[in-house]
């Protein structure tokens, strides 16, 4: 039987910051390690558990630590998310995320689980999926995520040192959500957890 991901890793990982903080990626880096290492609340296998060290993460690097122009989608209808298995949550597009990195034009759609928000304590939680062209390589094929809260003004951050895989990239008994076609990315995010050696 497949294992819904209902929650992301928000609460338990991901830090909010408004500017780079080494501290804090390291700090969510060990917070990984310890929930993958805890055979309880493991998203690995029992044989990959017993002999689990620590993940891989790309080196921390503050360039990864991105501002960018947060657009408000308007009058966005909520659409069923595609995901590895037959189920498909609703979604809606919260709105746009436009950057640099290496001189190159990005942009990343961010969206909102309707069932998710509604929550108590996760009313201003988002969803930002993506692939890039580490992603088959060096880093999960199926792409990452990264958790954002809701932030105020035009201009967001977004820390791809905290970019994490979703569950399915260690188990397969997990129905997660697939990387939207428009948030492949044309550069290289070598920040966050890399493709698991199991």
């Amino acid at each position: 039987m497949k294992k819904v991901v209902f929650l992301f890793l928000l609460t338990q990982f991901a830090f909010s910051q408004h500017k780079f903080e080494r501290d804090s990626v390291i700090q969510f880096q060990k917070n990984m390690n310890e929930h993958y290492a805890d055979s309880a609340k493991s998203p690995l296998k029992k044989k990959d558990v017993a002999v689990f060290k620590e993940l891989e993460f790309f080196p921390i690097n503050e360039n990864y630590f991105v501002t960018a122009k947060f657009i408000r989608t308007k009058k966005e209808k909520p659409f069923e998310m595609k995901t590895t298995t037959s189920r498909k949550p609703i979604y809606l597009k919260y709105g746009e995320l436009h950057f640099e990195l290496d001189g190159i034009p990005c942009q990343l759609n961010v969206y909102q689980n309707v069932e998710f928000s509604k929550k108590p304590g996760y009313k201003n939680s988002l969803f930002l999926p993506f692939t890039d062209f580490t992603s088959g390589v060096e880093s999960y094929g199926g792409g990452r995520y990264i958790d954002l809260e809701i932030q105020k003004g035009k201009n967001w951050t977004i820390d791809f040192n905290q970019a994490y895989n979703p569950y399915c990239a260690y188990n397969e008994v997990y129905s997660c959500p697939i990387v939207p076609q428009e948030n492949d990315l044309k550069v290289e995010i070598k920040a966050g957890v890399k493709a698991f050696k199991k």
